[in-house]
């Protein structure tokens, strides 16, 4: 599925289940976490079902762990396909870290060291997820608390040559930008300026908390003035990006979401695509 323009989209969420499947919710789609619906039958799954015949759907896993040393679970990379097969999503996602090792998941989105080597074992577990699943990921940049000693490269020429090496897109969310441009002292228009913008396929929005030392990526507040901005810069380098608002905890009434999601509508209109 392609479109024209930039669309916009929620995040699926239990709270609102009811509002998609018995009203029209003025959204260009939803987004759903994978792994909350992999499992086949079941009410999870039905409902996706239900709300997949009014809504293009795009699917964010949090447990493929690219970067896992020792490879991806065959059993997971099956699982992940039999429900593509039968939703059909517009996007398929995960981040750029790693969540387990061996039979231990540790169910975080965890931080990896940008070097060659680290590059290499997450270029070839993208590679051979995109092998399985017979299409393009989307790998999106994550929030970050530490560094690491021996990093080798920025995180965005780490993405970039990502992108070069597997031919997978990028999943830009401004919001870890922005949470960790703040804590490590970086510059977020510099990792604008290294992005690979033909490569983004998708941008999320999110609100973050002040911690006792850093930023930190709750998913648990209304988008801020600092994202706001990031979004208006990146829609200028990848204008048909499809936006998406996620909430994962104190979730509000759905009328707040999507005047959330007017102010992404009202940025978008009033962006300038510089010339080629």
């Amino acid at each position: 599925m392609s479109f024209s323009g930039p669309q916009f989209g929620l995040g699926l969420r239990k709270p609102h289940y009811q509002d998609f499947l018995e009203t029209r919710v003025p959204v260009d789609f939803v987004e759903v976490i994978s792994e909350n619906f992999m499992v086949p039958g079941g009410r999870p799954r039905d409902i996706l079902r239900r709300v997949r015949q009014d809504y293009p759907v795009a699917i964010h896993g949090v447990s493929m762990s690219v970067g896992s040393a020792d490879g991806l679970r065959v059993d997971y990379l099956l699982r992940l396909r039999e429900l593509i097969a039968e939703i059909e999503p517009f996007i398929v996602s995960d981040h750029l870290c790693w969540t387990r090792h061996g039979a231990h998941n540790s169910h975080d989105l965890l931080p990896l060291p940008y070097t060659r080597e680290a590059l290499d074992v997450v270029c070839a577990n993208v590679g051979k997820a995109q092998d399985v699943l017979g299409r393009e990921m989307l790998i999106e940049n994550p929030s970050s608390y530490i560094a690491f000693a021996d990093d080798e490269m920025s995180e965005w020429d780490f993405l970039a040559e990502l992108t070069r090496r597997t031919g997978c897109g990028l999943l830009l969310d401004v919001n870890n930008i922005h949470v960790s441009a703040t804590n490590h002292g970086f510059s977020s228009a510099d990792y604008l300026a290294g992005i690979p913008f033909a490569s983004v396929g998708q941008i999320h929005l999110a609100g973050h908390t002040q911690g006792q030392h850093c930023l930190i990526d709750t998913h648990d507040r209304p988008v801020p003035d600092p994202v706001w901005a990031l979004l208006r810069d990146a829609l200028a380098r990848a204008p048909r990006a499809a936006v998406m608002i996620e909430r994962d905890d104190a979730i509000p009434p759905l009328p707040e979401l999507l005047a959330e999601l007017a102010i992404a509508r009202d940025i978008a209109s009033q962006v300038v695509v510089p010339c080629a």
